[in-house]
């Protein structure tokens, strides 16, 4: 039995919320960043990675919480995805490049989303695959395009002979089968 690499996918939560289309549109329609757009939002993002991840990858979400003094860093998980708010006064970038590092070190394979050129920099110099937060925009629209594609009946056409046949060879040809013997 083949043993498959474990993989693990490290989102930078807000980065992707500011940066990727599919997020920003939803934040931009409350401009006034209330907790109501930002809450809608995250959990739009939490969906997308529990259907994108599926059962192939493990998924974390890193949200700084630097500012919160009541953050503590401990992951919560919905839906097979862990959760972390990035503990009081330690940025998620941290988070992200120490979860991207072990990760290296347990040789798991890792992708870090996030359009922040120095954590991208930083992974990728640790030998970590990094996508931007619109990339993995686009990824998630596509990976729902094909699982509507999947959910979706088709009806099978029947293939017939005369279906291949150029229009006006069939018409000769039921000219010939018409015709009195």
């Amino acid at each position: 039995m083949v043993r498959q690499r474990k993989k693990l996918l490290i989102i930078d939560g807000y980065n992707v919320l500011r940066s990727g289309s599919r997020y920003r549109d939803i934040v931009a329609a409350n401009p006034d960043y209330t907790d109501d757009a930002f809450n809608t939002a995250r959990e739009t993002l939490i969906n997308d990675v529990i259907n994108y991840a599926g059962y192939g990858s493990q998924a974390i979400i890193v949200f700084d919480g630097a500012h919160n003094r009541y953050s503590e860093g401990q992951p919560q998980t919905v839906g097979g995805v862990k959760i972390i708010f990035s503990p009081a006064g330690q940025p998620a970038d941290h988070v992200i490049e120490k979860l991207a590092h072990d990760a290296r070190e347990r040789m798991v394979e890792a992708l870090v989303v996030t359009s922040d050129a120095t954590i991208q920099d930083t992974v990728f110099g640790g030998g970590i695959d990094r996508m931007s937060a619109e990339g993995f925009c686009r990824a998630v629209t596509g990976h729902y395009e094909v699982a509507q594609l999947d959910d979706a009946y088709a009806v099978a056409r029947k293939n017939t002979i005369a279906s291949r046949i150029p229009a006006e060879t069939l018409r000769k040809l039921e000219q010939l089968r018409d015709q009195p013997s």
